[in-house]
């Protein structure tokens, strides 16, 4: 744990020049759009380490991949997001002397991500041979015109009369960290400089692979206020830029505004895009630097005002819910349908930026909720439009089916580690499960029979090609798996994986009998679904092999979990942790500590299905044994730990994933944040300490309030209504907008006027329940 940062409601506040850990630093300072993002770096030159990073929504390369020894079956190429071209550059100089945070002195250090704004502003003094000169610095990405970044560089000469240079560029000559042979991934296309105007367009290499071709273009506008005394443009092959030499006097501020639009072939005619470019500069620069924030942060209000949660009492739980909300709407706000969600948003390369079981697992029950509805409709649809890629993964594994990829760009499997490329096949049930979750929680049904029937069919045709009869006990099984816990890999009978394969089965039965009975026959039909095929299903379903152990009365992980040598977390030192970063991968697999919730996992999704004594004794069998060292786990078990009453582990696990980044937990925020596990924060609370739950179309609550907090608040979307429930240590008030709806309050069934309120004493609920 490593906290850099001060706490603050609506800030992350950085009152030092973390030289040390700056990579950490950028990360936490990240700004995105949805269109595009950038970590944390300097405008100015930082010649220290650092991870320069500015990534394009949809913009991505194949890597060819690289391993020892290659098995049938792997991916051709490793799918990656790629750093494009360093937009924000602006090399300052002081009469001769450039600024270089590295290594210049600087005192009077000031950073600071406002939330609420959606900007990110810095300030600092510089100190040269007695000269001391104030910086000004603020940078946002518009979500109101999403090509659109703004920075204002201002700089104050305090003692002296001296000639400051600036010099804003763009810079296409970038790499990828992660790349696989340091290959560069981009070539020019076209360039122009003149006063105060620039562009540079760079499109990516051709691959063997025949994917995609990304071109994109990024222009800049410059505004300088102050003595100008020469403006000079420069450009070369990859790179371009104005030198703009002021001259100031002691006191009075001088300052640049420079204006960059990127535009990609996504979204416009390749051969037009610097065009298109300029015409979205021309517009913002007519409108001029303030109406630009103006727009910019309305919107961001209209976000808050939709998702914010309020909490009283706690500013350290108040900064991580609302860091964590702010960074997710910039990474994916659902207008392109295109697009996903990758474990690192716009913050680093680490997993490739592509699209994981994530989104669907834990992401969108969070845009259900707090978003419009075409949102999540739209990571469904993503999928959807995939389902060719997954048939292709399913006939390199030699089955029949769809078997969605674990890491993707195009639906076609990308990632290239043996373990999660053949065995975590899980990841097709999180597939099934988030059509489910989508129309359980809205009653759109329509998509089913436009969409999703397609989807379950194909999961589930993969699910039945890859069970094994087993005849001697007369069950169907599923060898060699790696399930969520990634720290076991080659399992038999993953638990979680069997019961989720055939819960899947069973929901596309039903799917299917429910749209026969609407009429639906011909839809079927083109899908050459048969009663054979269906009896097949429904024996694999009841026949699923499910190990559980008698004795302990929990459900066993896989075959042989109970053979290992059995120990809690707490008797490790904590100088052995994080374990991925102290031990060796044979002796992380072979002991029994567990990444993140794997059959709590499933008891997590299937809820309903599961009495209360079966979640205590399986809760507190695996969770003593959980190191939570997936940025996915402590979500999960915040949410069953609430629901069984469990308080203050609730609250520990909602602090972890809350504050995961903020602090550090894992030792690896420095490359980059955990975007979609940072949903497991509004889960935690919303799911959690409300015990908010949807099944057949009823909505139910059953809230509690953490010791440490005086109240909290949220908001949801729910079908045709939008809901605020607050909770204090005395009182739960639901208010709504909306038609009149029936749902349940601790057990207890009310109705809630149209546009009503309700408020139900917690203190006689409880007297009330004992």
């Amino acid at each position: 744990m490593k906290r850099l940062f001060a706490v603050d409601p609506w800030r992350i506040i950085e009152e030092e020049l973390h030289k040390d850990d700056f990579r950490l630093a950028e990360s936490m300072m990240s700004l995105g759009n949805g269109h595009m993002g950038l970590r944390g770096n300097f405008e100015e030159t930082y010649s220290g380490d650092s991870h320069k990073g500015t990534y394009i929504a949809g913009v991505w390369y194949p890597d060819k991949t690289r391993v020892g020894w290659w098995k049938n079956g792997y991916p051709d190429y490793f799918g990656k997001v790629i750093n494009a071209i360093n937009f924000i550059g602006i090399r300052v100089l002081i009469d001769e002397d450039e600024i270089d945070l590295y290594k210049t002195e600087v005192k009077d250090y000031h950073r600071e991500l406002d939330m609420k704004a959606g900007a990110l502003t810095r300030t600092f003094t510089i100190v040269h041979e007695g000269k001391e000169t104030k910086i000004d610095v603020v940078r946002y990405l518009s979500v109101a015109e999403k090509q659109l970044a703004v920075i204002k560089y201002q700089v104050t000469p305090l003692n002296h009369d001296s000639k400051v240079t600036f010099i804003p560029y763009l810079d296409g000559d970038v790499r990828n960290e992660d790349s696989n042979y340091d290959e560069d991934f981009w070539k020019a296309i076209a360039r122009f400089a003149e006063p105060n105007k620039a562009h540079l367009v760079m499109e990516t290499n051709e691959n063997p692979f025949e994917t995609e071709i990304f071109r994109v273009s990024a222009s800049m506008g410059l505004e300088a206020e102050g003595d100008v005394a020469e403006v000079t443009p420069f450009m070369n092959v990859e790179y371009v830029d104005n030198t703009i030499v002021m001259n100031t006097t002691a006191g009075k501020p001088v300052s640049l505004t420079k204006y960059i639009v990127v535009t990609t072939n996504r979204d416009y005619d390749a051969e037009h895009l610097a065009e298109k470019g300029g015409e979205i500069l021309n517009q913002a620069m007519q409108a001029g630097y303030e109406a630009c924030l103006k727009a910019h942060t309305e919107e961001w209000a209209k976000r808050w005002n939709m998702a914010d949660i309020q909490i009283d009492g706690d500013d350290e739980a108040q900064q991580g819910i609302r860091f964590n909300l702010f960074q997710l709407f910039s990474t994916y706000y659902g207008e392109d349908a295109r697009l996903n969600i990758g474990p690192k948003g716009f913050t680093g390369e680490k997993y490739g930026g592509a699209t994981y079981w994530d989104t669907e697992a834990y992401a969108l029950p969070f845009y259900l909720a707090t978003a419009n509805p075409e949102v999540a409709r739209n990571l469904l649809i993503y999928r959807y439009n995939q389902l060719e890629g997954a048939y292709v993964n399913a006939k390199r594994q030699g089955l029949e089916g769809a078997l969605y990829p674990m890491v993707t760009f195009t639906g076609v499997e990308c990632h290239n580690e043996w373990e999660i490329t053949f065995e975590e096949i899980h990841r097709n049930a999180a597939i099934a499960y988030a059509i489910y979750n989508y129309v359980n929680y809205t009653g759109d049904k329509e998509y089913l029979l436009k969409y999703g029937i397609d989807v379950l069919t194909g999961i589930s045709r993969f699910w039945a090609d890859r069970v094994h009869y087993q005849s001697r006990k007369d069950q169907y099984m599923i060898h060699g798996v790696t399930g969520p816990n990634e720290y076991e890999n080659n399992v038999n009978n993953n638990w979680y994986t069997n019961k989720m394969a055939a819960w899947t089965l069973r929901y596309t039965i039903q799917v299917i009998n429910e749209l026969k009975e609407a009429g639906h026959e011909s839809r079927l039909a083109d899908l050459y679904i048969y009663q054979e095929e269906l009896d097949r299903w429904a024996e694999i379903t009841d026949k699923m092999y499910l190990p559980y152990d008698e004795e302990l009365q929990v459900f066993v992980q896989h075959d042989t979990f109970l053979d290992k040598d059995l120990k809690k977390v707490s008797e490790l030192s904590p100088h052995e942790r994080p374990l991925n970063q102290k031990w060796s991968w044979d002796k992380i697999l072979r002991s029994c500590f567990i990444k993140q919730a794997d059959v709590l996992q499933g008891i997590y999704f299937l809820n309903n299905e599961f009495t209360d004594e079966e979640k205590r004794r399986n809760f507190e069998f695996y969770e003593p044994m959980t190191v939570h060292e997936s940025s996915l786990s402590p979500s999960v078990h915040a949410v069953l730990a609430a629901e069984l009453g469990l308080e203050e582990k609730a609250y520990e696990m909602y602090n972890r994933t809350a504050r995961l980044d903020l602090d550090n937990y894992n030792n690896d925020t420095e490359d980059g944040l955990h975007i979609t596990s940072m949903t497991g924060s509004w889960l935690a609370i919303v799911q959690g300490f409300a015990g908010m739950k949807t099944f057949d179309g009823v909505l139910s609550f059953a809230p509690f309030i953490p010791a440490a907090w005086d109240r909290y608040a949220f908001n949801i979307n729910y079908r045709e209504h939008h809901l605020t429930v607050k909770i204090d240590q005395e009182t739960v008030q639901i208010t709504q907008k909306g038609p009149a709806l029936t749902f349940e309050l601790y057990g207890v069934k009310h109705v809630l006027d149209e546009d009503g309120i309700l408020s139900v004493s917690i203190g006689k609920v409880k007297e009330e329940t004992k």
